[in-house]
């Protein structure tokens, strides 16, 4: 067992099946201890903090303030190599119209709805919401976590609510789906995806992997 600092911490705070991240990541972590935990001293006992998330934002929220975990994440995503996945970046603005709550605030900017008048394809098709399945990203600037990564690449998504960042120097992926939407952004240490790059076959193992050697 290696030392706490070298310890991958994915946060449990109870919503979604998060074997999947954690299976992916211990593919790519050769060597590394992989733990998912709800134990707010060992997310900030980690090396690294991995932040997913599935469900809805109103009981996101509520079960990270019921488990104690709340002031790990903040401080997670002020310190140490931090990767917010699905929810767990929509957690990051400051507030969701999926039952009008706010958020953690560390990116400014909203959470919102796919405008139902805009969901049409290029010809003219209505395209479903939830926005589910393979999609491609654009990077919009360089990232370490990009490397090895075509611009345009597919990843796999499911979701109904998008971000909408203030400062737009943040966005470093954006994805057409009816409207052109934020799919990754990143500051300092934090980088963070709409999509499961663990359900995304080779981007997003390259992305994991990225992720584990990334110094930032």
């Amino acid at each position: 067992m290696g030392s706490a600092a070298e310890t991958i911490a994915v946060v449990d705070y109870g919503m979604g099946n998060l074997r999947s991240v954690w299976q992916a990541l211990v593919h790519v972590a050769v060597g590394r201890e992989v733990v998912v935990t709800a134990d707010p001293a060992v997310v900030a006992a980690a090396g690294r903090v991995v932040f997913p998330g599935q469900g809805a934002m109103p009981d996101c929220m509520r079960e990270l303030e019921a488990r104690g975990l709340r002031s790990a994440v903040l401080e997670a995503a002020k310190s140490k190599p931090f990767l917010g996945i699905c929810i767990g970046l929509q957690m990051l603005f400051e507030h969701s119209e999926e039952g009008d709550v706010p958020g953690l605030g560390v990116f400014a900017g909203c959470v919102r709805r796919f405008p139902a008048d805009k969901m049409l394809g290029p010809h003219g098709d209505k395209l479903k919401v939830p926005h589910m399945g393979w999609n491609e990203v654009a990077h919009t600037r360089s990232h370490p976590l990009w490397n090895g990564i075509d611009d345009g690449a597919r990843f796999y998504f499911v979701h109904s609510y998008c971000v909408d960042p203030i400062d737009h120097s943040c966005i470093v992926g954006m994805t057409d789906y009816g409207i052109p939407f934020t799919s990754a952004v990143a500051r300092d240490n934090i980088f963070a995806i709409q999509c499961h790059p663990e359900k995304s076959a080779h981007a997003g193992l390259a992305l994991l992997t990225n992720f584990i050697s990334w110094k930032p």
